[in-house]
């Protein structure tokens, strides 16, 4: 499905990024570069990576993507070691807890923010100039479902997701013509994270989300689903789609 294609996938190291570059190889992907905050943990990825797809290339390069620098080496360097980037997922970003904003420090507020927004921005920004040269390319970021229904303790970061969709679909107009596709994963629930397992340990997010799994009556995603989706929208199969924000949630909500 994928074949000769080389990805970057950022946030890579574990969770629905980690799944993602998975899925990517396991559906013919040739290569793919994998990023993390994390020097040690990046190399585990790779090693571990590498040992289930030992005819791919599986690259990595750390760095915070959520700052200029480092997403424009992370890019350059994907470019060096693959020689192209056909597929751009953009999976990290903020594992802030849900807070209810008076609750919420205000010199909090600009980190989450930052951490939830700017490496998507960032990212698909610096590979542009790779992709419009090739006269193709797909770019999936990954949000949530706070991007498109108010909940309560995530006033702050629904900004944010809500500002990754929006910024989606302007990219996607911006990028038609150079034959670059961008669309954006809302997710409610993803079961399988560290994230995930963090928010139900929480008192507060807990409680909330507890309540919410219980209208997932088709079963809380899993991240490994997820991923299923992101090859789906990388492919050939999804040529004609861009500009879009679709939710897998399991039946949580229907927006």
């Amino acid at each position: 499905m994928l074949n000769g294609l080389a990805a970057v996938v950022t946030g890579g190291t574990a969770g629905i990024g980690r799944a993602s570059a998975e899925a990517l190889l396991a559906a013919g992907a040739r290569a793919v570069l994998v990023n993390g905050r994390d020097q040690k943990r990046a190399e585990r990825a790779q090693a571990e990576i590498q040992s289930r797809f030992p005819a791919a290339r599986v690259a990595i390069a750390v760095g915070d993507v959520a700052q200029p620098e480092a997403a424009c080496a992370v890019m350059a360097e994907a470019m060096r070691q693959l020689g192209r980037v056909d597929v751009l997922v953009n999976s990290t970003g903020g594992n802030d807890l849900p807070k209810l904003l008076h609750q919420t420090a205000v010199e909090d507020i600009p980190g989450i923010l930052e951490r939830c927004l700017f490496a998507q921005i960032l990212c698909s920004r610096a590979v542009l100039p790779y992709m419009r040269e090739a006269k193709r390319g797909a770019i999936i970021n990954v949000a949530s479902d706070a991007a498109k229904i108010p909940t309560p303790g995530e006033s702050v970061i629904g900004a944010a997701m809500a500002g990754i969709v929006m910024f989606t679909r302007a990219l996607a107009v911006e990028g038609r013509r150079d034959g670059i596709r961008a669309n954006v994963l809302t997710p409610s629930m993803t079961s399988g994270t560290e994230h995930y397992e963090r928010i139900m340990a929480d008192p507060f997010a807990g409680k909330m989300f507890g309540k919410a799994s219980k209208l997932a009556g088709l079963g809380i995603v899993t991240k490994e689903e997820l991923a299923e989706l992101v090859v789906f929208l990388a492919s050939p199969a999804a040529s004609k789609i861009t500009g879009q924000a679709i939710s897998m949630t399991g039946g949580i909500s229907a927006l």
